[in-house]
């Protein structure tokens, strides 16, 4: 059996030895200096010799810890190497995972634009409710909605959500203020209780929120507000194509942020593959585009 100390207290080592600061390389390696520090002592004791000399704050390597670095860091290269070549693009489309809403609403009737800047990059788009964990190799990257946290993948904000009133032009003309939202259905989004939050942000009381239909899909909530069925608190992002074409208006301006936004997550080692950079530059343009004209306020 090969004797390899724990990979957790050889990466803290050679982070540490390569700055000569533990904070430092608490900071690379995105954990505590404490826990560095705590390694660095586990791989000592591991292999029975100092590595580093301490004086004060200020750190040196030992013969041997200046050996060991001269091996560790060209393996660590070899091992990231290795990585991305797992991850380099393979013959054919990008595959794409994409919530069902996002991409009906706002993904597809963008297409044409990507077809136009960038006519080489091939998309396999595949809608899913659940979240892909990135356990297994069906996909490349995603769009979701969510806080960006998700454990072992990069994730890059697109895009912040408000939620809102939208409605037929022809069901506006009934609306003079919020409070006439009791005369007529309201529909809903999941979570249920984004129109008593929204009538609260707006001051409006009387309005009995327990009614009306409610879909767990926003695309189906956005249709059902195309076909007047009632009032939707729309997502603004999702209803951009629809307020852009006039088939629904906002007849309130009052805005209520939502926590989730849209994220493009994938592996770490895919952020250097060229199509998924193209597909991450094209995303980020026309999210921000849509945003703007929404009155989303965008930073980066």
């Amino acid at each position: 059996m090969r004797r390899i100390p724990p990979l957790g207290a050889l990466r803290a080592f050679e982070a540490g030895a390569r700055h000569l600061s533990f904070t430092r390389a608490a900071t690379e390696l995105r954990v505590t200096q404490a826990a560095i520090s705590h390694q660095v002592r586990q791989l000592e004791d591991w292999l029975g010799v100092s590595l580093f000399e301490r004086r004060g704050h200020a750190l040196t390597l030992t013969q041997k810890g200046q050996a060991y670095l001269r091996e560790l860091t060209p393996a660590f290269e070899r091992l990231a190497e290795a990585t991305t070549r797992l991850y380099e693009a393979q013959p054919g489309p990008l595959r794409l995972t994409v919530l069902p809403s996002l991409a009906a609403c706002w993904l597809v009737p963008r297409l044409a634009s990507l077809r136009e800047r960038h006519e080489a990059l091939e998309l396999q788009i595949s809608s899913a409710g659940e979240l892909w964990d990135f356990l297994d190799d069906r996909f490349d990257v995603g769009l979701r909605s969510g806080l960006g946290k998700w454990t072992g993948l990069k994730a890059e904000l697109l895009a912040p959500e408000g939620l809102t009133p939208v409605c037929t032009p022809a069901l506006a003309r009934r609306l003079r203020s919020p409070s006439d939202l009791r005369k007529l259905r309201l529909l809903h989004d999941t979570p249920k209780d984004g129109w008593r939050r929204w009538l609260d942000a707006a001051g409006v009381e009387g309005v009995d929120t327990t009614k009306g239909f409610a879909f767990n899909d926003a695309g189906l909530v956005l249709q059902a507000a195309r076909q007047g069925e009632g009032v939707a608190l729309g997502r603004l992002m999702l209803a951009a194509e629809d307020l852009r074409t006039g088939r629904l208006v906002r007849p309130f301006e009052t805005v209520l942020p939502n926590d989730y936004g849209y994220w493009l997550v994938h592996p770490r080692p895919l952020s250097g593959r060229s199509d998924v950079a193209t597909l991450r530059a094209w995303l980020r343009s026309e999210a921000r585009a849509t945003a703007r004209f929404v009155g989303l306020a965008v930073t980066g």
